[in-house]
C-alpha cells in the first residue's frame, strides 16, 4: 500500500458503526478512507441479527434484500415460562427486524463507498501515530507489509475488542460482570413463530437471557448471552444453550447448520470518547444496550455524530480534544440516559431470583404498556407485587 495516502479522516473498522461514521463525514465534504482488517465486510457474523427499524430513517437506511422477516413483537418468557407479549413499535430496542447481518453491513459500506469513502480491505491498524499527545493517523499492515496512513481525525471503530482507543489512551477495560458471552446457532426444522422474537430470563441463562429470532418458516437464530461472571469458564454458554434447547421439543428436533461466538460488553458508556485527533464510536466506546446486548441502532446514530463532527473539525482545521466535544456531547444527549439506566437495570436484574422474575412477567402480561422501558415496568409490577419493586425505588 502506498505510505503517501492523506485522508482527511482514517476510520478503522467498517462494522455498522464505522461505515455509518465513513459516510456521514464524506456526505460533509471530508476525504475518507475506511480500512477494515477482514477480506469481506460483515462476516463472520457474530450477532443474534434481530433489530428495531425506527432509526433507520434518521441515519439514511434504506430497508432493503438484507431484511428476513418482519417480525409483529417479542414474547418474553419467565422462567417458568409465563409469558409477556409486547408488539414491534413498543419492543424497545430489538425487535422490528431480523437480518442478514452481513449483508446489512455489506449494504452500509455500500452507502459509505457511494458518498465518496474510500475502502481497503486486509488492511489493520497496527499501531497509531502521534505528534505529541495528538494522534495523527495510524500504523497499517496490508499483505504483511506495513506502512503509515496520515490523518487529521483517526475514528476508532474497530468493535467491542478495540485497541484503538487502547493505544490511544482511552481507558476501555470493562470488569468481567459488565461482560456476556453469547453463542448462537442457525437451526433449521424447528418450530419457531415468524411473528416474533421470543426471549427467556432466569436461570436458563443467568446474568443474560436465551433467545430465538426467527429467520423464515422453520428456520431460526437461537442464541444465548450469559454474564462472565456468573459461569465457571467461557464454554457454561454452550453447556446452558444445549440444555435450554433440549427441554423444548420443538427445538430438541431441530438440526444446527451454523453457530456463532463472542463477547458482548453490558457495561455504562466510556467516560471518554475523544482525545486530540480520535474519537471511539459504537461497540469500541462501549455503547452497546448494557440490557439487550445490541448495539446496531446505538453504533449507526452515533456514527451520524461522528462523521458530521469529524468533517467539521476538519474543515475548521481544529482537531483537538475540546472541539470534539462536540460529538461527545452530541451522542451524549442522544444515548447516555437509557444506556445507563438500562445498565442500573441490569446490575439489579442479575440479582434477581427465578421466582421474582415470574412475578414480573405475571404482572406484566396483563398490561398494555405504551412504551417498554424500565420505568414503565416497575409501574406495572407495582401494581400487582409492591414488594418486588421495593428494591428498585431508585427507577421509580
Amino acid at each position: 500500500m502506498a505510505s503517501n495516502l492523506r485522508p482527511d479522516v482514517l476510520v478503522v473498522g467498517a462494522g455498522p458503526a464505522g461505515s455509518m461514521t465513513a459516510k456521514w463525514a464524506a456526505k460533509q465534504g471530508a476525504n475518507v478512507l475506511m480500512i477494515e482488517k477482514r477480506q469481506e465486510i460483515g462476516s463472520p457474523v457474530r450477532c443474534g441479527e434481530g433489530m428495531s427499524k425506527e432509526w433507520l430513517r434518521e441515519v439514511g437506511i434504506a430497508p432493503g434484500r438484507w431484511i428476513n422477516v418482519e417480525v409483529e413483537g417479542a414474547r418474553i418468557y419467565s422462567p417458568s415460562e409465563k409469558v409477556f407479549e409486547i408488539n414491534e413499535k413498543h419492543a424497545g430496542n430489538e425487535v422490528g427486524y431480523v437480518v442478514e447481518r452481513d449483508g446489512f453491513d455489506k449494504q452500509l459500506a455500500i452507502d459509505a463507498a457511494n458518498a465518496g469513502v474510500e475502502v481497503r480491505l486486509k488492511t489493520a491498524a497496527v499501531g497509531l501515530l502521534r505528534e505529541g499527545s495528538r494522534v495523527v493517523g495510524a500504523k497499517v499492515k496490508q499483505f504483511g507489509e506495513v506502512s503509515e496512513i496520515r490523518a487529521p481525525i483517526t475514528v476508532a471503530a474497530d468493535g467491542f475488542e478495540s485497541q484503538v482507543g487502547r493505544w490511544a489512551g482511552i481507558p476501555t477495560n470493562l470488569a468481567l460482570r459488565d461482560m456476556d458471552t453469547c453463542l448462537q446457532y442457525r437451526m433449521t426444522n424447528v418450530d419457531s413463530d415468524v411473528r416474533y422474537c421470543d426471549f427467556y430470563l432466569g436461570k436458563v441463562a443467568p446474568g443474560g437471557y436465551v433467545w430465538v429470532f426467527p429467520k423464515g418458516e422453520g428456520l431460526a437464530n437461537v442464541g444465548i448471552g450469559v454474564q462472565v461472571s456468573q459461569v465457571k469458564n467461557l464454554a457454561d454458554a454452550r453447556t446452558y444453550l444445549d440444555r435450554w434447547i433440549d427441554h423444548h421439543p420443538g427445538y430438541a428436533k431441530g438440526k444446527k447448520i451454523d453457530m456463532v461466538g463472542g463477547g458482548v460488553s453490558i457495561s455504562p458508556p466510556l467516560k471518554q470518547t475523544v482525545a486530540d485527533g480520535i474519537m471511539l464510536v459504537g461497540d469500541a466506546a462501549r455503547m452497546i444496550d448494557p440490557l439487550t446486548g445490541g448495539g446496531i441502532a446505538n453504533g449507526c446514530l452515533a456514527g451520524k455524530i461522528c462523521g458530521e463532527v469529524a468533517a467539521e473539525a476538519v474543515a475548521s482545521g481544529d482537531v483537538s480534544k475540546e472541539f470534539l466535544q462536540k460529538y461527545e456531547k452530541g451522542w451524549r444527549a442522544r444515548l447516555e440516559e437509557k444506556l445507563y439506566r438500562n445498565w442500573l437495570a441490569k446490575e439489579k436484574l442479575v440479582t434477581l431470583s427465578d421466582e421474582t422474575f415470574d412475578k414480573i412477567v405475571d404482572a406484566l402480561a396483563g398490561v398494555r404498556l405504551e412504551k417498554l422501558n424500565v420505568h414503565n415496568i416497575l409501574r406495572a409490577v407495582q401494581a400487582k407485587y409492591p414488594e418486588v419493586t421495593k428494591e428498585f425505588a431508585a427507577f421509580l
